[in-house]
């Protein structure tokens, strides 16, 4: 599949959705909500549970299953309440040095007004500055789509996986085609130009690995990413929170880097 199909696969309707994955992955919950400032937002999905055995703060964007949940949900954008309250758990995350997963899937922050009125921008650059700095291992999983800042603020991250199909851009492709080409129609082309496919993270060092997706077998497949997240929470368990500051810091140095021959 081309860029443009992957993400209108990326978007397609009975594609699970991060509380579905909290549901088959996490045990023992505790779900946890609100900023203690403003308000609760329903797109962020949040607590803490049980991965196996390991407790862990799990934190998902939820785009809803039906419209009435779309509509309540804001359709997966968050609003800044809700990347607030992704970083209290975070926080509090770090206090008892329980690792933090991350499910990703939204087309960015909510736009309106009121996110605006309330500090939107700040909210996300709090969340990325903050995560950068967290003394706890934070692995982000991109289940769909993983739009701008939006994604980004729950995905500074450890260490990052993608979905075969899930896409991760700067803006949607839409949005750069209305920009750039002055013709929202060219939305193709611009999906191509902007290199948003998992493979495309994963050359590029945005992303460290691609799972496949199995939708049929959904069980089978948690299984997997849970495997997966194990056996990197293992694998840092032994580092000091220092040294996981300073590997996380590490990746991110490493994104765009290159050499000339």
């Amino acid at each position: 599949m081309n860029a443009y199909e992957k993400l209108k696969t990326a978007r397609r309707n009975g594609r699970p959705l991060g509380s579905d994955y909290i549901n088959a992955m996490i045990t023992e919950r505790l779900d946890l909500c609100g900023d203690r400032r403003f308000a609760e937002d329903s797109a962020i999905v949040a607590g803490i549970g049980l991965l196996d055995d390991v407790p862990v703060t799990y934190i998902a964007i939820d785009k809803g299953h039906d419209l009435n949940e779309r509509v309540k949900k804001n359709f997966g954008c968050v609003k800044p309440e809700g990347y607030r309250t992704a970083l209290r758990l975070m926080k509090e995350a770090e206090k008892f040095r329980r690792p933090v997963i991350c499910f990703v899937d939204t087309l960015g922050a909510f736009p309106g007004a009121d996110g605006e009125e309330r500090g939107q921008g700040q909210a996300i650059a709090e969340n990325i500055m903050e995560m950068m700095g967290l003394k706890t291992p934070v692995i982000s999983v991109i289940i769909g789509e993983g739009g701008s800042g939006g994604a980004l603020a729950l995905a500074s991250a450890s260490k990052v996986y993608m979905l075969e199909n899930a896409v991760y851009s700067v803006i949607t492709p839409e949005g750069c085609a209305s920009i750039l080409y002055k013709d929202a129609g060219r939305v193709a082309e611009a999906a191509e130009a902007l290199r948003i496919t998992a493979q495309d993270m994963v050359d590029q060092g945005v992303a460290e690995e691609i799972i496949p997706e199995n939708f049929d077998d959904f069980p089978a497949m948690c299984a997997d990413i849970t495997a997966r997240l194990l056996a990197d929470i293992d694998a840092m368990s032994s580092l000091s929170g220092e040294e996981i500051v300073q590997n996380r810091y590490a990746r991110f140095r490493r994104i765009g880097a290159y050499t000339e021959v």
